[in-house]
């Protein structure tokens, strides 16, 4: 088992680094299904200090919580609890997805970009925006896994996500599933034989 510890903007001294260890080993211990790194990033955000906690599992889910506050410690601990409750709330299912899967979860590269928001407060009369081509703000690197869709809805509520994107190891079609307003989880699938019909002629 690997910890990372890093700050950014920040310095991260032992006994930060003994508190966080000592911390995510005892959680680790007691509820994750047989992990291979954990991750926790401190970062500088205004008068907060932002904590983000991945945990990575064998299979290839991972376990992820985000806090922030004004002391550092708090943010940790408040990411820690977090990371608990989920691991608490899906043991089962996770040492279930353990047993089933043989081999860990694959993944292919894609990139995610930012895209530049209109400004806020506009007025209906503020001049109308030259084209509908957005601006790119800024571009980082993801990855995309190879999912059932069972296993996608899991690692959503692992990530604490409202979205994920995925490959269904059913088709390698790309899917989403996500989060709905009336709090069930929606499942987008693109019909492959009805994907050419709304171009073609």
């Amino acid at each position: 088992m690997r910890y990372s510890i890093s700050g950014r903007h920040l310095q991260i001294g032992d006994a930060l680094k003994e508190h966080v260890n000592g911390n995510l080993e005892h959680v680790i211990s007691k509820f994750a299904e047989r992990p291979t790194h954990a991750t926790t990033v401190f970062a500088k955000n205004g008068p907060k200090i932002e904590c983000e906690i991945i945990i990575h599992l064998s299979t290839g889910l991972s376990v992820q919580s985000k806090s922030s506050t004004q002391d550092i410690y708090q943010s940790f601990d408040k990411s820690c609890d977090r990371i608990t409750k989920q691991l608490r709330r899906y043991k089962r299912r996770l040492k279930n997805h353990h047993k089933a899967r043989s081999t860990p979860v694959e993944s292919s590269a894609a990139s995610t970009y930012i895209l530049a928001a209109e400004k806020a407060g506009g007025e209906l009369d503020s001049e109308e925006p030259d084209s509908l081509q957005p601006v790119i703000i800024a571009e980082t690197e993801t990855r995309v896994p190879l999912l059932s869709v069972g296993e996608a809805v899991l690692q959503m509520e692992l990530s604490e996500s409202s979205v994920l994107v995925f490959r269904n190891e059913r088709n390698d079609g790309i899917n989403v599933v996500y989060r709905r307003d009336d709090g069930n989880i929606g499942w987008i699938e693109p019909d492959a034989d009805r994907a050419g019909e709304a171009g073609g002629g």
